[in-house]
This record gives C-alpha cells, sequence and structure tokens, in this order.
C-alpha cells in the first residue's frame, strides 16, 4: 500500500490539538487561579479530557504504519517528553510531569518497530478485537483494578507497585505523583487499536478518498503539533497571568 498524505488525518490531529491547549487553559485557570468552574472536575471535565488523550493515543497507532522514520521519530516524541519532565521539575515542581503523554507516545512508537514484524501476521481484525479486550481489562490498573469503570474485574497484586519501572509501566508505586500520567499499559493497548484499525479500513477506497480531503488550516496544526504541544503551555500561562495582572482574572 502506497504511503501518502493523508491529509484528514492532519486536520484531526489539528483539532484535537485545539481542544487539548483549550483543556489546559481550562485547567490552570481552575487548579492555579482558583476559578470556580465546577463541572470541570465532573463528568464533563472528565470526558473532556478523555476525548483528547484517547484520540492523540489512536491517531498516535493509526499513524504508525504511514511514518518512513519510526526510529528518528520515535526518538524525538520521547525526547520531547524528557525536555517536558525536565522543565516541569525545574520550573514548576508543583506541576511536575513524569511519564507524561509524550512519554508514553515516544515509547509505543519505538516498541512498535520490532512488534510490528509479529502483529503483522494476524488478521486486522482479531489484532482490532484483542487490543480492545486488552484496554478493557486493563484500564484501571493505575487505580490498582482489573477492569474498566464500573466492570471491576478484581484487584491488582499490591506486589505491583513498586519501583519507577513498574510505575512506567502501570503500576504507580505509593506516593507516585504526576500532573500528566500515561503509564505504558493500558495505552498500549489503546495505540495497538489504531495501529490494526489502519489495516482494517485501509483497504477501502473510499475511506482512503476520505482521508485526502483537506483543511488547510486544522492540516499545518497537525503537522506542527509537537512542536505547539511543547510551547502552548508557557504560552497558556503567559496569557492567564497579564490577564490577571489587567484584572480580568
Amino acid at each position: 500500500m502506497t504511503r501518502e498524505r493523508y491529509h484528514l488525518l492532519d486536520a484531526l490531529r489539528g483539532l484535537t490539538l485545539i481542544s487539548m491547549i483549550a483543556y489546559h487553559g481550562m485547567y490552570d485557570l481552575v487548579e492555579i487561579y482558583g476559578a470556580d468552574v465546577f463541572w470541570f472536575w465532573d463528568t464533563p471535565g472528565r470526558v473532556w479530557q478523555q476525548s483528547v488523550c484517547w484520540t492523540f493515543i489512536l491517531l498516535s497507532g493509526f499513524c504508525w504504519n504511514l511514518g518512513k522514520q519510526p526510529l528518528r521519530r520515535g526518538l524525538t516524541v520521547f525526547g520531547g517528553g524528557i525536555l517536558v519532565t525536565a522543565v516541569t521539575f525545574l520550573f514548576m515542581p508543583s506541576q511536575r510531569i513524569l511519564f507524561g503523554i509524550l512519554t508514553f507516545l515516544g515509547s509505543a512508537m519505538l516498541v512498535q518497530i520490532p512488534l510490528s514484524r509479529l502483529l503483522d501476521k494476524l488478521p486486522a481484525w482479531a489484532g482490532l478485537a484483542g487490543s480492545a479486550l486488552l484496554f478493557i481489562l486493563t484500564r484501571d490498573i493505575n487505580a490498582g483494578f482489573w477492569g474498566f469503570g464500573a466492570l471491576r474485574l478484581g484487584a491488582v497484586p499490591e506486589s505491583l507497585y513498586r519501583g519507577f519501572l513498574l510505575t512506567f509501566l502501570g503500576f504507580p508505586e505509593p506516593g507516585f505523583w504526576s500532573g500528566d500520567y500515561f503509564s505504558f499499559f493500558p495505552w498500549f493497548f489503546l495505540f495497538l487499536c489504531g495501529y490494526f484499525l489502519y489495516r482494517f479500513l485501509m483497504k477501502s477506497e473510499g475511506v482512503r478518498r476520505a482521508l485526502s480531503c483537506r483543511i488547510r488550516g486544522l492540516e499545518w496544526l497537525g503537522r506542527h503539533s509537537l512542536i505547539i504541544y511543547l510551547l502552548h503551555q508557557p504560552a497558556v500561562m503567559a496569557a492567564l497571568e497579564a490577564a490577571a495582572l489587567l484584572g480580568v482574572l
């Protein structure tokens, strides 16, 4: 299958980027500046936050099949995650980020390089169904349970919640805290859903034609999503601080 630019994927990433920036702006407004937004910590805010991260992760897995330099891309994104960790620890320790979304995405991209040779042997429908099932079964391991939401299938052994490596994998040690925590599991299984979804959908000429549609402004944002992600938080904080100094907040 020829690897070409499917512009609608860039546009979707750009639209999700706008949603993420708005969410982080609202988070800062509520958490740092004390704005009374009652729904933000309730279901609407939770759904908003999850819609952003689910879309980014699914898109990343989907688009992994289209990348020409997966090693370079994975290392770049992982390096962006390390940079975010270093900057937040140095300048915003109360909002520090350890094992954030970029660290996860970079790790997933790198692991997928050798793993894809095995996964390509699976039928797309089986890989998609298996990945979705594993995601559901492990979705709440960060909180100590197998399952997802109301589907509680038992407690994860407490002995797993020890140390730096297991925290990275999805079993946070006691006292661990991060402003943005995306452990390797369960999120790698959602990444794989995107990976298999590509193989499942892209056999259709109609899907490929639809993904070639253009929305140029959003495309530009999507193509530059990494650098915008790295710069957006300082820009949002500067705008909010300016508003506070002007008495708007």
